[in-house]
């Protein structure tokens, strides 16, 4: 007798131990970003090749592949012997003609006495003054020679137009070169364009101005910008549209790297979520399970976007109710069970993953 009074609480306690273990999170409101994930490539809009801008031969380039520069800095240095010797010959032209204009000058002056004394006529004074204005005119064009060449000897210094790295050093010390032969190119990153190829389908909802958010493999720093523009052709080997982005002053960032972006196309205000583990597939369709005194309810929903594990409930459930997350895609309708003693703390999608308690 006294081993059948013991046997009820024995059932008892075993089916309270067989109960399944839920972890459970609160039904909440909060605002989201409707977004667009795709990966494109950096471009550099700083990558100048610098040339010769005379003939010349190179007598030192000062920079090697791989180094930093700075704008105004010296990079190559040419010969500039000839372009000395003009400099001379124009300037020895210059004080030539000085010498005759003020001859010139003198005998106008006497001319213009003898016509006020009627002692020659005003014929000789007019050619005095035609010559004293020729001479004016060669002095001028001698001068403008003068700084030409200055400014050709000038050109033999090579200065960085911009910062940045040398990418390719494609001459040396002791070649020749000639006018608009390449001798250094510079990559900068100072202003860097990204390509991000984005699905045809979704081409009339992007625009210029939307928000983009940008990270590359090679950098910690995510940069936020705005669509610049959008290329009108459909890009033919993968049938997408190349969506334009402007990044500045991004020291870290290298052009010819990877990108990848995040295109917000729209925000919505209010949005129900629950995490996604608690979204289970039954034959009636998409269910949660709402746990209210120990026993799992069943709740058809409709879902919407989902983000980062979090599902948007467009119906089916309120804000506050609490549902099973862990353990929910065991449940049945009507189910008795145990609650975890942790619960899943409800917040941003961004954080949920390390929201949910395991049991």
């Amino acid at each position: 007798m006294l081993s059948s009074c013991n046997k009820p609480k024995e059932v008892e306690v075993k089916t309270a131990s067989n109960l399944p273990l839920v972890s459970i999170a609160k039904v909440h409101t909060q605002s989201i970003e409707i977004t667009e994930e795709a990966v494109g490539t950096l471009e550099g809009l700083i990558d100048p090749t610098v040339t010769a801008e005379v003939t010349a031969r190179v007598i030192k380039v000062y920079v090697g592949v791989g180094q930093t520069v700075k704008k105004g800095e010296l990079i190559a240095l040419l010969d500039a012997s000839d372009f000395g010797l003009q400099s001379q010959e124009a300037q020895a032209e210059v004080n030539r003609i000085e010498v005759l204009l003020a001859n010139q000058k003198k005998m106008v002056e006497r001319n213009q006495t003898l016509v006020n004394k009627n002692f020659i006529s005003k014929n000789a004074l007019d050619d005095a003054t035609a010559q004293q204005n020729a001479l004016k005119q060669q002095l001028q064009a001698a001068k403008i020679r003068v700084a030409s060449a200055a400014s050709t000897s000038a050109k033999t210094r090579i200065f960085a137009p911009a910062d940045g790295k040398i990418e390719k050093k494609i001459v040396d010390s002791g070649e020749f070169v000639r006018i608009g032969d390449p001798i250094v190119q510079i990559i900068g990153n100072q202003k860097l364009r990204a390509h991000i190829p984005f699905p045809e389908s979704i081409a009339p909802k992007i625009k210029p101005g939307l928000e983009i958010k940008l990270s590359t493999p090679i950098s910690g720093t995510t940069v936020t910008t705005t669509v610049k523009e959008i290329k009108p052709l459909v890009m033919a080997d993968n049938r997408s549209i190349d969506v334009i982005a402007d990044i500045s002053n991004q020291p870290d960032w290298q052009a010819g790297a990877s990108v990848n972006a995040q295109l917000i196309l729209s925000k919505k205000e209010g949005v129900l979520m629950v995490p996604e583990q608690s979204v289970v597939l039954r034959p009636a369709g998409e269910v949660v399970y709402v746990i209210q005194n120990n026993i799992a309810q069943q709740r058809i929903i409709q879902t919407g976007e989902r983000q980062s594990g979090w599902v948007e409930i467009l119906n089916g459930l309120e804000p506050g109710l609490e549902v099973a997350v862990d353990g929910a895609a065991y449940l049945t309708d009507n189910a008795k069970v145990k609650i975890a003693q942790t619960k899943v703390v409800t917040g941003k999608p961004n954080a949920a993953s390390n929201q949910q308690a395991n049991p």
